[in-house]
């Protein structure tokens, strides 16, 4: 916390590697987290992209008053919304929206996304947009209910059960899967 604001000091002086040093530190973990809720690594690269842009145009108004992480966690959630609504994505299926991300023929690809993972990717995408941002922000991201509640705005024990139903439908849907798997 202290290094971020020490970071953000720097860089609204004008200092260009505190701005790498944020990207280096937090990179990663946006695009990982935007990945998650748009299923598409592409698109979440633009939406990385993009928030780190509207960072650099706000240098001289921003205020860091919590965590540099949950702020950019915000913005990358915020913005990833909007583009979901663009592409009128409610409820995105695999097949449509993460060939790219899940067809590649590399092998180290393969090693990570394995059949389990290809499962439990076409479960997560088949969750309603609430549940399936909670369960990304909490489990992906770290982050506490009562953020997640703020960002949703929303009560706590809404983002709590948001969660809750979420996970029990994933639930469902691999041990449907993996019947449907033994019976072939």
């Amino acid at each position: 916390m202290l290094e971020d604001k020490r970071l953000v000091w720097k860089f609204k002086c004008g200092d260009s590697e505190a701005l790498c040093r944020i990207y280096r530190k937090y990179g990663d973990y946006l695009l990982a987290l935007a990945a998650a809720l748009l299923q598409d690594v592409s698109m979440a690269e633009d939406v990385v992209h993009d928030v780190f842009c509207k960072f650099i145009e706000s240098r001289d108004k921003f205020r860091l008053t919590g965590s540099l992480k949950s702020f950019l966690a915000t913005c990358v959630v915020n913005l990833a919304r909007d583009k979901l609504r663009a592409r009128h994505l409610q409820r995105c299926g695999l097949d449509e929206t993460a060939g790219t991300a899940l067809d590649t023929k590399e092998p180290q690809h393969d090693a990570i996304f394995g059949e389990r993972a290809r499962q439990l990717n076409h479960a997560i995408a088949q969750l309603g947009c609430e549940q399936r941002e909670v369960i990304m922000l909490h489990l992906r991201g770290g982050m506490k209910f009562r953020e997640i509640a703020g960002m949703q705005q929303v009560s706590i024990n809404t983002a709590k059960s948001r969660y809750r139903y979420g996970l029990d439908k994933l639930r469902t849907l691999l041990s449907e899967e993996e019947k449907k798997n033994e019976t072939s």
